[in-house]
């Protein structure tokens, strides 16, 4: 089992942007946007694999399993080009935390 100080560890180091993978991949995007129409074949494949994930996780989400998680995955995906992905994946975080700790309470409550 990770203890959480050696995740917290793995998430900074993840989210250092020293890091070479992240440089990498800076300097790959800084050349496709050098070139207008590699860009927008890089945005339409993100935004045909992007969808077609976050459909498949809603599509999944009535069946047992990781529906959710794939639909933020494919929302995440397309956040990374489009804006309102970005601000539709914030708010549907927040409408599931809210939900989420509705339940909790009402779980409680009914226990007591």
């Amino acid at each position: 089992m990770v203890s959480e100080v050696e995740l917290r560890r793995d998430i900074a180091e993840g989210e250092n942007p020293a890091h070479p993978l992240r440089r990498m991949l800076r300097s790959l995007r800084a050349w496709i946007d050098t070139r207008p129409r590699l860009r927008s074949v890089y945005r339409l494949v993100v935004g045909v694999f992007g969808g077609g994930t976050a459909i498949l996780g809603l599509l999944l989400v009535p069946l047992p399993g990781p529906g959710w998680l794939i639909v933020f995955l494919g929302l995440a995906l397309l956040g990374t080009e489009f804006r309102w992905a970005r601000r539709l994946a914030g708010f549907l975080k927040r409408s599931m935390s809210r939900f989420w700790a509705w339940w909790n309470k009402r779980r409680a409550a009914r226990a007591a």
